[in-house]
């Protein structure tokens, strides 16, 4: 297996959200984020672009009949910076999820000017 990607996580934003998963939960986040690192294409099953955004991404987790967000985006080309996660309860997501993502990846950007 090859290194694809790296993942990190911004701030306590995705950190604060696993912590209060279930053990399946986090099995199945890791094994997801796994995924991401070392596949070149991932399915857009699990990891998708949002459109209508400027670079910002969602991973897809299913566990049972919950589906999970943690929104991302890319730095430097192969890094994949996680922002905030959410239990996704409808088929939209909700507004106040996607703006917060947006403030998180402008505030890294911010941050993190060459």
């Amino acid at each position: 297996m090859t290194f694809e990607r790296q993942v990190i996580a911004y701030k306590n934003y995705f950190l604060d959200f696993y912590e209060k998963q279930s053990d399946n939960v986090q099995a199945k986040i890791e094994w997801t984020l796994n995924l991401i690192r070392v596949t070149r294409q991932v399915p857009e099953k699990y990891f998708k672009h949002l459109e209508g955004t400027k670079g910002l991404y969602e991973i897809r987790i299913e566990v049972g009949s919950n589906i999970y967000r943690i929104f991302s985006f890319f730095d430097k080309g192969n890094l994949v910076v996680l922002g905030n996660a959410f239990l996704k309860k409808t088929q939209k997501t909700p507004k106040q999820e996607l703006e917060k993502a947006l403030k998180i990846m402008e505030e890294y950007q911010d941050e993190n000017k060459e």
